[in-house]
């Protein structure tokens, strides 16, 4: 079985919060890295919940575990469940990712998730990068109706990966779509609908694509 080859020099990985990325692109990320220039933005740092004041170290470690060095994350201070708030502020913020990075391709969440942070970031995203392909991420948490149309295949290191990344976020220990069960049972149904080993799954935003006759 032949996979279609997708490319991208620049990869620009989009999150509301801490745990977004990993959560819904992980192990792809884990694959990707050393393969692309990448960069990723999580928007939120959840500081001002006091329950949650370990949780950028914990995104950090995280990312360090997939494979990412300090320079190739970023971390906002937009307040939790307030982003409609700072609409106009983030899109801002985007353009200038873009100017910056001049991604090929962008993932962010899913337009299937409810949460009112992930809806504005994916809008957002949406009008920032006009013209770039868009691909959305789906966390089981807060995405209902999502199908991915897209699936990616991903190996069973980078699963194995994604699993000891999330294992970095003790403060949400405990929490079942953490659980290295759930997380490998979803990259295996992934798979599965790709007649692949494992597989993650995206919607398809925006496609912008040429096609080349190959030699």
């Amino acid at each position: 079985m032949n996979n279609m080859t997708f490319y991208g020099k620049s990869l620009l990985f989009l999150g509301a919060h801490p745990d977004d990325i990993e959560l819904g692109c992980g192990a792809l990320l884990a694959d990707l890295v050393g393969m692309a220039d990448i960069f990723c933005m999580t928007f939120s740092d959840n500081k001002k919940n006091p329950d949650l004041q370990h949780l950028a170290d914990e995104h950090y470690s995280s990312m360090h575990v997939l494979g990412l060095q300090d320079h190739q994350i970023g971390l906002g201070s937009y307040e939790t469940r307030r982003f409609p708030d700072f609409r106009q502020e983030m899109l801002q913020e985007m353009l200038e990712l873009r100017k910056k990075y001049q991604p090929e391709i962008v993932f962010v969440n899913t337009p299937k998730d409810i949460h009112q942070d992930h809806q504005t970031l994916t809008e957002e995203a949406t009008r920032a990068f006009r013209g770039t392909t868009v691909l959305g991420y789906d966390v089981l948490r807060s995405s209902y109706g999502f199908f991915p149309h897209f699936l990616a295949e991903v190996s069973e290191k980078a699963v194995e990966t994604k699993i000891a990344a999330l294992a970095e976020y003790t403060t949400y220990a405990g929490r079942y779509y953490f659980s290295p069960d759930i997380i490998r049972a979803t990259a295996l149904r992934h798979g599965a609908l790709a007649e692949r080993p494992f597989a993650e799954g995206f919607d398809i935003i925006r496609i912008v694509g040429q096609f080349s006759k190959t030699n």
